[in-house]
């Protein structure tokens, strides 16, 4: 009597396991053998193109902390991070607040306009802002900009330690507007209409249909936002640094994956940069769970 219930449950383990089995393998290939593999390097000195590995412990941790281009990447990095969570998500709330709850016409065109960016290589995104940025005449702001002068406007951009990051910055922000508008859309379009009209009658502005409504209701794709912002900006910034400045002028746009690539393929010292890219997985892991700890909010059902 016992033995169906038996092969029952054997099956439907089974079942599962053949789900996650597969998932698993290739997390512990493509995600987890690689960070356990780049910490044991990180104990060596290594060049990464011979065989010849001299264990040295922690002395590449130690190095970092005299390094002062650490401390510079990591600056950059949160730099980036604080300004594209503020002006991405400001921009994004207010572009799908206002294709959604005002009368505008041919919201279907702005939506395919305004996430046209992410549709680019980042690749493209870099060489078309360097030309925006070139401080030539073929530069289209410097072109603009002198307009407005009585004589040309001939700004290095990018070749200035005051405004390089605030360059890198726009284009950054500029290409993630679209995805974060899309997704904050979709929520507020899930918010039940009779909310406003039920707000509409008691006498409630916008601003405070957008405030105790909408804002509360969102509140879970807006955290999802900002977590997602905050971890492709740790992890995923050097390809705009590297294809915009190189992380010059004088190393004062590195950031940590910029300064990971130029240590390890660059200089050849492959041990050090498996140190800097524990480095960016620790402070991304931590940056994530106070985030996650912060934003927490008591989940409101509709």
């Amino acid at each position: 009597m016992t033995a169906k219930p038996t092969s029952h449950r054997l099956r439907r383990s089974l079942f599962i396991l053949g789900f996650i089995l597969p998932t698993f393998i290739l997390f512990s290939v493509i995600t987890a053998y690689p960070m356990l593999r780049g910490l044991y390097i990180s104990l060596f000195k290594w060049s990464g193109y011979s065989g010849n590995m001299s264990f040295i412990g922690l002395d590449n941790y130690k190095r970092m902390f005299k390094d002062e281009i650490i401390g510079t990447a990591i600056f950059n990095d949160y730099f980036l991070v604080f300004w594209k969570v503020v002006l991405i998500l400001a921009i994004a709330t207010f572009l799908a607040v206002a294709l959604t709850r005002m009368s505008i016409k041919r919201t279907g065109l702005f939506r395919v306009i305004l996430f046209f960016p992410n549709l680019i290589s980042v690749v493209v995104i870099g060489v078309l802002w360097r030309y925006i940025y070139n401080p030539s005449d073929i530069g289209f702001l410097n072109a603009f900009l002198s307009l407005f002068t009585s004589e040309p406007v001939t700004t290095v951009w990018l070749g200035q330690t005051n405004t390089a990051m605030w360059s890198i910055l726009a284009p950054a922000v500029w290409a993630g507007i679209g995805f974060y508008m899309i997704l904050l859309m979709a929520a507020i379009m899930n918010i039940p209409e009779s909310l406003y009209e039920a707000s509409g009658i008691d006498g409630a502005s916008r601003w405070h249909q957008f405030k105790h409504i909408t804002i509360p209701l969102i509140w879970e794709q807006m955290k999802v936002s900002i977590i997602h912002i905050v971890i492709t900006t740790l992890n995923g910034s050097f390809i705009i640094i590297f294809l915009m400045t190189e992380g010059g002028p004088d190393n004062s746009t590195q950031v940590m994956g910029s300064y990971l690539y130029q240590i390890g393929f660059q200089q050849y010292h492959m041990g050090y940069a498996s140190a800097i890219g524990v480095l960016i997985l620790t402070l991304t892991l931590i940056t994530s769970l106070i985030l996650n700890r912060l934003l927490k909010r008591e989940t409101i059902e509709m």
